[in-house]
């Protein structure tokens, strides 16, 4: 059995390791012999580093690598390029003076290994003079693999604006220096987490392939569920028989907890990193969230009330899954770009594309709406857990005292400095707070005489529910106010042919006072 290359991004330790290689290189061939300058976004942990050092042994004619391999017989191995790889998860990116000191260490130890004397002074200059020199020294073009692009602008999000701007400034003065030495490239390949729109980078290189979105290439990074069932044979012999599950069943939990993303709406992929971590430990956990917490993701949903574009399915045009400002941050193609939303569908409207998007599978959504409420209501994980267990049971079994003390409590933890003098902070609490029980809530349901604030359901409970908030009533008066609602507009009554115990629920927040009602209906 194959060790899991968990961490490596190397190609050639894995080739060489004994480590497990899922081949890719059909794709790498299509995308080494049909372009020349290509861009493709995936968020973190996605295997974007590995399909450049792949490149990077392609193109330096490593073909002993390759043996077994799709791309073994096609490739001429004869020609061997000369490559410049530039990572910027390994240059300091604080300040544009530490992306000038340490892009100059880097191309000047290439230039030593090469042999090449460098004479400009900043590091664009001297990357225009490796690009050239090392054309003239080997007469054969170079080839240039930039990974993480956009490190150092994700790294600069939330400080003053023109820190933003001069960042901007010094990376597109750099990465124009490859427009310039067109004639001297091979092939240019960028990766990166984000495409941003104020960097101009697109418009300072030639003819940009930006595959992020294309059907060609939907696979490229991830694994396939045939890849899985193939690769992981005797992984999943192991998993099942720890598990105690059928090979059926270990599937439909493996395809639940790390597959789903997707780039077309169609083909479906799993996470590498947590898929490897699931076979390393045989556990269902939230292996890639763990990875890295995104806090200033969570701050600014928390800021903007704006926890639907995460629970509830959102549609969304090209231009905004595109690009975006980082000076202008907007939520929706920030969590998409980061991997917290993906496509699950694409229609049409005029010809032109339009994108729904959800979270990719169960990993993401139940570990993102964790830290969510967490992030709400800043209780310690050992109450959030109490609470999660207390809440579920007093719902059951229409417990409303106990579930008002439950709410009290968690209520009670939410900052006084947050804005929550609106009913639609509330909202959002309720939200989140039914997503962690393990409910689905759709929010604001039109019916032909009204809007339901929110329907929740389990496979045997259907909640309907109604907020009020007010910090001039009472709670009585509020709670009398949404009961009379939901009779007056009778939001039950579309639930009655289902199967399901039916609950009215009745929620008022007066300032941080909060009470609640519930009874149950006959179907």
């Amino acid at each position: 059995m194959k060790k899991l290359p968990i961490g490596i991004q190397t190609f050639e330790e894995i080739r060489t390791e004994n480590y497990l290689y899922v081949d890719k290189t059909e794709y790498i061939y299509r995308i080494a012999t049909t372009g020349k300058v290509y861009f493709l976004s995936r968020p973190r942990r996605f295997g974007k580093s590995l399909t450049l050092s792949t490149l990077d042994a392609l193109f330096k004619g490593r073909k002993e690598l390759f043996e077994g391999l799709y791309i073994y017989d096609k490739w001429n191995w004869n020609k061997k390029y000369p490559i410049i790889r530039i990572d910027w998860t390994d240059i300091s990116h604080e300040t544009p003076q530490d992306i000038e000191e340490d892009l100059l260490d880097v191309l000047r130890l290439k230039a030593n290994d090469e042999d090449i004397s460098l004479s400009r002074k900043h590091a664009a200059g001297c990357l225009s003079e490796l690009i050239k020199q090392l054309y003239r020294k080997t007469g054969e073009k170079v080839v240039i693999l930039i990974d993480e692009y956009d490190a150092p602008i994700l790294d600069a999000i939330g400080k003053p604006s023109e820190e933003i701007k001069v960042m901007q400034k010094t990376l597109h003065d750099i990465y124009k220096v490859l427009k310039g030495a067109d004639e001297y490239t091979k092939f240019v390949f960028l990766t990166g987490v984000s495409k941003f729109a104020g960097l101009s980078i697109f418009s300072a290189l030639n003819n940009v392939k930006d595959i992020t979105l294309s059907e060609e290439y939907a696979d490229l990074c991830g694994i396939t569920q045939e890849e899985l069932e193939s690769n992981f044979s005797e992984h999943l012999k192991v998993a099942a028989k720890k598990l105690s599950l059928t090979r059926k069943e270990l599937l439909d939990g493996i395809r639940q907890w790390y597959n789903g993303y997707s780039w077309n709406g169609t083909t479906s992929v799993y996470n590498p990193f947590g898929t490897l971590l699931f076979f390393s430990e045989n556990d269902f956990k939230s292996y890639w969230f763990r990875t890295g917490t995104p806090t200033f993701l969570l701050e600014l949903i928390k800021k903007r009330n704006d926890v639907e574009s995460f629970l509830q399915p959102v549609q969304t045009n090209e231009s905004v899954l595109n690009s975006y400002d980082p000076e202008r941050l907007e939520t929706i193609p920030l969590l998409f770009q980061t991997g917290y939303l993906t496509i699950k569908a694409i229609t049409r409207e005029n010809y032109k594309p339009i994108y729904q998007l959800a979270p990719p599978n169960l990993e993401v959504r139940d570990a993102f709406i964790e830290h969510l409420f967490k992030s709400y209501t800043e209780l310690p994980m050992e109450e959030m857990t109490r609470l999660h267990t207390n809440m579920r049971r007093q719902i059951k079994t229409c417990d409303h005292q106990g579930l008002e003390q439950s709410l009290k409590s968690m209520v009670a933890r939410v900052p006084n400095k947050l804005p929550i003098k609106r009913e639609s902070y509330y909202h959002s609490l309720l939200l989140v707070w039914l997503n962690f029980l393990g409910f689905q809530p759709q929010g604001e349901l039109s019916t032909n005489i009204g809007v339901i604030d929110a329907v929740w359901k389990s496979s045997d409970i259907t909640v309907v529910t109604e907020i009020k908030y007010s910090n001039k009533k009472t709670l009585d008066k509020l709670l009398d106010e949404a009961s009379q609602q939901i009779y007056d507009k009778k939001y039950y009554e579309v639930y009655l042919t289902e199967t399901n115990k039916i609950i009215l629920l009745s929620v008022a927040f007066s300032k941080k006072e909060i009470g609640c009602r519930m009874e149950t209906i006959d179907n």
